[in-house]
């Protein structure tokens, strides 16, 4: 039999960097729903473990701050909620405190269109009770769920509830997962006066990745959570 591998969801390019390891087959969904599940489509379930989706998400309960950490209980979308699984966050839980990094565990909302506003977050917040946001993790969730195979969500927060993200930083994922800096500075030569709050974002992400890098650090999110008992 071939050694099992533990599929790896992301958004961006620099995530699936940060998540790359011995054991781990990482995806990027580039801010595309319809290219991610077409990806997803065309992996092999019977050469996985588990899926994992993990990378940065927004905040929509405003208790949440910038480089919070998530691990979900469940996913909810369109596509009906999916719990995620206890023994892999358990395992995780068990590792983070050892290294007295403070989690949150809660359900998280996965859309197919980024919140940009605070009053979207809000609204968001008050339709499902999630605690977060992404845009993969419903996708990665619903894959699993049809393969039988365990699920988990680890999540850095990178834009509180209460802020709103400038046109450009909506302009700034490629389908690819890369980053579009032409299409940022499109946008920033249509409406300069979005310059402050991109830099403010841009911080807030850098504080989010830090800690993202940090967490993969401490944690196995390849071959060691297939021997799981799952």
């Amino acid at each position: 039999m071939r050694p099992r591998t533990v599929l790896v969801v992301t958004g961006l390019n620099k995530e699936a960097r940060i998540a790359a390891g011995p054991g781990i087959t990482a995806i990027a969904g580039g801010g595309s729903p319809s290219g991610l599940r077409r990806r997803l489509d065309g992996t092999d379930p019977a050469s996985l473990g588990a899926v994992v989706s993990f990378g940065i998400a927004g905040a929509l309960d405003p208790t949440l701050r910038v480089g919070d950490l998530v691990l979900a209980t469940a996913v909810l979308g369109s596509g009906g909620p999916h719990s995620a699984s206890a023994p892999i966050r358990e395992a995780w839980i068990r590792r983070l405190g050892a290294a007295n990094i403070a989690h949150r565990e809660g359900a998280l909302a996965g859309v197919d269109a980024p919140l940009m506003g605070a009053a979207d977050k809000t609204a968001l917040r008050a339709l499902t009770g999630a605690g977060a946001v992404d845009m993969e993790s419903h996708i990665a969730a619903a894959f699993a769920a049809r393969h039988g195979l365990p699920f988990a969500v680890l999540r850095v927060i990178s834009d509180a509830a209460g802020h709103s993200l400038p046109h450009a930083a909506g302009a700034a994922m490629r389908p690819d997962g890369s980053v579009d800096v032409l299409g940022v500075l499109k946008s920033l030569a249509g409406d300069p006066s979005q310059i402050p709050a991109l830099v403010a974002t841009a911080r807030d992400a850098a504080v989010a990745f830090r800690q993202l890098g940090r967490v993969r650090r401490l944690l196995d999110l390849g071959g060691g959570l297939v021997g799981l008992d799952l």
